[in-house]
């Protein structure tokens, strides 16, 4: 049996230290990937340097982190039909989740447990750094847009029919939105999202049909004038203010007055008193959104970063993406920053991301 090795958190708040770790055997349904690429995402340093206590209780430490993954799959579990033993594949893991809450399921090592339903198959051409940065933003973005108690959207096709609805994605250029822009075209709506200035061709290259500058103070005039004469199937908020903008837009559109939320509101960079100000952070812009949504009568709701449980998953992991990717329906976006190689490298490359990267997603190569 291969020995394996986890960039183990052994307590609250600490660095990552290099250690160790069973090697994983899969139950029903899943798959064991030798991973060759991880991918950082913010909510790794919030959770190391804010805690678990907040949103995740659950989690006792020592414990591994990490929630994307490329690679080969080394050993399938029963009841797995779509995928075998050398397989290339990126998918999502899922250890911070309360009904796994468990290490083997993290993406810091050498070797996780995925999904079946959750993992997809990747091109010979397409580099495991390129495909690392999908899983959780594509599953964020699949689960705010199809999830029934989301915006319920058609699910993805390789030749969809037009829907007449149009989707506002605030916030196009971050991981999720990337995705949700594919997705969303992929499934027959139009799109018009927002981005800086730099990130316009990005977006309108994945299909966004308008992309407006979001810090102009315009911002939101212009996206109601261009949403003139169309039918709203939507928007989906991603990004700080992100949630005020879309409510503000929502309330004078017509069609489907639904907003998912996939950022909750807490402040990007909290200084000092860090736990204090998130918390007041957090209440009163809750307080704020829910006074306006119900003054406006949209509906809204907070996107949990998973379709683990979910028709969704084996939609877009299985029906739609493989297939997407190899013909260039749906893209690997944004571009990867390789932060370094080796376990070793992941604490660098979350402190990297911690600092701040625009269409961009920080990995860590692995041997």
């Amino acid at each position: 049996m291969p020995t394996n090795s986890a960039a183990w958190m052994l307590g609250p708040k600490q660095r990552l230290q290099v250690r160790e770790a069973p090697y994983p055997k899969p139950g029903p349904g899943e798959v064991v990937v030798r991973n060759r690429a991880v991918a950082i995402n913010p909510i790794d340093w919030i959770l190391q340097t804010q805690g678990t206590a907040m949103a995740f209780g659950w989690i006792k430490y020592p414990f591994v982190f990490g929630n994307d993954v490329a690679g080969e799959v080394v050993h399938v579990g029963e009841q797995v039909a779509r995928l075998k033993i050398g397989d290339r594949v990126t998918g999502q893991a899922h250890s911070v989740e309360k009904s796994f809450n468990n290490s083997a399921y993290g993406g810091f090592q050498q070797y996780t447990i995925l999904l079946e339903r959750n993992t997809t198959t990747i091109p010979k051409t397409m580099s495991f750094e390129s495909a690392t940065v999908l899983p959780l933003a594509f599953a964020t973005a699949a689960a705010g847009l199809f999830e029934k108690d989301q915006l319920n959207l058609e699910y993805p096709q390789l030749d969809a029919n037009p829907t007449g609805k149009t989707l506002l994605v605030w916030g196009g250029s971050t991981s999720v939105g990337l995705s949700a822009i594919q997705l969303a075209v992929a499934a027959g709506y139009e799109v018009i999202s927002t981005a800086s200035p730099r990130n316009f061709d990005l977006l309108k290259s994945l299909g966004a049909n308008e992309v407006y500058n979001y810090n102009d103070p315009k911002v939101v005039d212009d996206v109601v004038t261009a949403m003139k004469g169309k039918t709203s199937a939507g928007a989906l908020a991603i990004g700080e203010n992100s949630m005020f903008r879309c409510l503000d837009v929502l309330s004078r559109c017509k069609g489907d007055k639904h907003m998912a939320m996939a950022t909750y509101p807490v402040p990007s960079q909290p200084k000092r008193f860090a736990m204090l100000q998130t918390i007041y952070y957090f209440v009163t812009s809750m307080i704020s959104i829910t006074v306006k949504s119900k003054l406006r009568r949209i509906a809204t709701s907070f996107v949990w970063g998973s379709v683990a449980h979910s028709p969704v998953g084996e939609a877009v992991y299985a029906n739609f993406l493989p297939a997407a990717l190899t013909n260039g329906k749906f893209r690997a976006a944004p571009e990867p920053v390789v932060a370094g190689e080796g376990l070793e490298a992941i604490q660098g490359a979350i402190e990297l991301q911690k600092k701040g990267v625009s269409a961009r997603k920080v990995v860590v190569r692995l041997n």
